[in-house]
């Protein structure tokens, strides 16, 4: 479930004076100067990436355009399902004839658009169309590039965009992840002109991307439902260990195995076998909407497992994971990333050392053990805790 970063505008303030003031600060801060009043957290960090990434503020070369990739993108987002409900959902918004409805994928490419048409051609003009990339990196500062950045459902008013010629716009715009995979799949948002803004638009936008995340977890049980139709009977009748899982690794049925509810799968499953940090060796078979896993070999023995972390691209790192038996390759979020190497010199850390290294702040610790248990689930008996480090049994190599 997304965290929601406070409004743009308190209910009862002046948007106009309140523009007039992040004019001010906008304005010192771009030219290095002290500014007025310090902008809002998520503003200010997403600032200072910004800026470091080497974006200028009147830069209006626009936005890297995908639209020959539209229906792919699309199809591969996971949401086209969605659009529907979130036309519902946001209807009170859109409706009005002054906002604007927009889904992106989780690289930031605007694959929808609906909403009154005057609000639309302005909106042309930004290069706020369908196949656009907003991420933080293309556009500055933005509801959608900032909330696919800080996992956070964001609002941006008036000068809190980093590019001027998006100050005549406010934007609200909340993540949406899949609860089976842990991935973001995209973003909803809401856009229209400045004078729109209000602070309960933030918490609607909010409201119906968990919604979507629960109709999308719905939809994940009954698929388990339906997988176990097939997994009963196929390992009630087979003679050893094995399990059935669907294609994102949980689990629908065991058979002589000890219960859990996932198990950790490569970004791709290729070929017949199949080595696994919790299970060894396996063979896999497909079935309709997931797998069948059978071990077949003893886990990897001590001293004989090797840890690549590939971190050649910031954006998609990788872990690939060899034993004695096979190799398996998982690919990260930059936050689990971040841990693993911090965890690869081998010195051992507590939860507020990790705190203070990825955040400056050694009291973020439910954070840190919330991020490390889910790593312990996809490298099972890899992670050793108290401290936190890699198992002794573990090599680790890290490419940079």
């Amino acid at each position: 479930m997304a965290q929601i970063a406070e409004p743009a505008v308190a209910l009862g303030d002046d948007p106009r004076t309140y523009a007039r003031l992040l004019a001010a600060v906008y304005d010192a801060t771009m030219a290095g100067e002290r500014p007025p009043a310090r902008p809002r957290e998520v503003i200010g960090e997403s600032w200072q990436r910004v800026l470091a990434a080497g974006l200028q503020p009147d830069d209006d070369a626009g936005p890297a355009i995908h639209s020959a990739d539209l229906a792919r993108l699309r199809r591969e987002s996971g949401l086209s399902g969605m659009i529907e409900e979130f036309e519902a959902g946001l209807a009170p918004l859109t409706d009005a004839g002054s906002s604007i409805l927009v889904v992106s994928d989780a690289e930031g490419r605007l694959l929808w658009r609906t909403g009154a048409p005057r609000v639309l051609r302005q909106a042309d003009q930004l290069g706020f169309v369908e196949g656009a990339a907003w991420t933080e990196g293309d556009v500055g500062t933005n509801a959608i590039g900032t909330a696919l950045a800080s996992r956070t459902a964001v609002q941006t008013f008036s000068a809190e965009h980093f590019a001027r010629n998006q100050h005549p716009w406010t934007c609200s715009a909340a993540p949406i992840r899949d609860r089976r995979s842990g991935k973001l799949l995209g973003v909803v948002d809401v856009s229209g002109p400045a004078s729109t803004v209000h602070p309960t638009t933030l918490a609607l936008v909010a409201t119906v991307a968990r919604l979507a995340e629960s109709r999308l977890h719905e939809s994940h049980l009954a698929g388990l439902d339906q997988l176990r139709t097939v997994a009963a009977p196929l390992l009630a009748g087979m003679r050893g260990p094995g399990l059935v899982v669907d294609v994102h690794g949980w689990v629908a049925a065991v058979g002589e195995l000890s219960p859990r509810s996932r198990v950790g799968l490569p970004e791709v499953m290729d070929g017949s076998h199949l080595w696994l940090p919790e299970l060894g060796q396996c063979t896999v078979e497909p079935l309709p909407g997931g797998w069948l896993l059978r071990p077949v070999a003893e886990e990897p023995r001590a001293g004989a497992t090797r840890v690549t972390l590939d971190l050649r691209s910031e954006r998609s790192p990788s872990v690939t994971v060899a034993g004695i038996t096979g190799e398996w390759r998982h690919q990260l979020t930059p936050r689990h990333a971040e841990i693993l190497t911090l965890l690869a010199d081998g010195a051992g850390r507590t939860a507020a050392q990790v705190a203070e290294a990825l955040f400056g702040d050694a009291g973020r610790v439910v954070t840190v053990r919330a991020e490390i248990s889910r790593l312990r689930r996809v490298l099972s008996g890899l992670i050793a805790a108290q401290p936190y480090r890699f198992a002794d049994h573990v090599v680790v190599e890290t490419l940079r």
